[in-house]
Order: structure tokens, then C-alpha cells, then sequence
């Protein structure tokens, strides 16, 4: 059976580019960039982190915050725990702006805001942590330019 559409295809036309970042441990009380956008706005339609090293018994809480070149920096979710969460372990943004991002266990579903995309100026998307603790994510962003030219890469 042949397809016409190929997958990645599809997935461009229903939430936009797709770009990976490389499974790397959370910043340790700190807050770190994981994504740059560059040359204009961007809409993100989904921000996926599946988690590939347990994560430690440190109690650790986990944010997303947009940190813009010009202005200050806006917490597009709440703190949301993290700690013990096993491999395979999804996170994703929330359907509303400011609300705590969803976390599921290995095997369990998140969510994509494709319908409700969240509004990000040139600068990082940046995670932000209370404690140090092990365990390592990797991250997958998809979007959308609002501005032409606007693109985002894995920082």
C-alpha cells in the first residue's frame, strides 16, 4: 500500500516545524535555555519532554519560561513537580498559558496546545528548577512562524 502523505508530513501541516534537542540532564537550581527563537515571533504548538534517565527522589519542581532579548522574562507554566517521575515519562505544555505543565508517567499521554499555541518573541525558551536532582529529558518543539523569517533551533 503506498502513502501520499507521509507522517512528518502531516504533522508539519497540523502543528508545525518540528525541531529535537538532544536528551540532556535539568538544570540544577538554575534555569537553563533548551530552545532559541530567532528572526521573529513564533507560535509553539507543543513542547514534548519525555524523560530518558529516572529522575532522582530530590524533591524538584520544573517550569517553562520565554526569555525575550528585549523585555522580561514570562513563565508560560507554573512550577510543577518532577521528582521520581520513571523513563519514558512525558511532559508537555498545558492547554492554558500560566497553569502547571502536565506530567504523566512512562506509558501515559500529554497534550499538545496545537489549537491554543502560545505567543514566544526572539530570545530562549528556557527551564527552571528549584533543586538539583539527576534524571535527564529529551525535548520536542513544534511551531509555527508568526513572523516571516522567524525560526527556533535546540540550544
Amino acid at each position: 500500500m503506498s502513502v501520499i502523505i507521509q507522517g512528518d508530513q502531516l504533522r508539519t501541516v497540523l502543528v508545525g516545524t518540528k525541531v529535537d534537542r538532544a536528551t540532556a540532564a535539568l538544570p540544577q537550581t538554575a534555569q537553563a535555555a533548551i530552545f532559541t527563537v530567532a528572526g521573529g515571533r513564533v507560535l509553539i504548538t507543543g513542547l514534548v519532554g519525555e524523560v530518558t534517565t529516572v529522575m532522582g527522589a530530590t524533591a524538584t519542581t520544573l517550569k517553562v519560561t520565554a526569555n525575550p532579548t528585549t523585555g522580561t522574562d514570562v513563565d508560560l507554566t507554573s512550577t510543577t513537580a518532577v521528582t521520581s517521575k520513571e523513563v519514558g515519562s512525558l511532559i508537555t505544555l498545558p492547554g492554558t498559558s500560566g497553569s502547571a505543565l502536565v506530567v504523566k508517567n512512562g506509558g501515559g499521554g500529554g497534550q499538545l496546545p496545537a489549537h491554543n499555541p502560545y505567543v514566544v518573541p526572539i530570545g530562549t525558551l528556557d527551564l527552571v528548577t528549584d533543586a538539583s536532582d539527576t534524571g535527564s529529558v529529551k525535548w520536542s518543539l513544534t511551531y509555527i512562524p508568526l513572523d516571516n523569517g522567524a525560526s527556533v533551533t535546540a540550544a
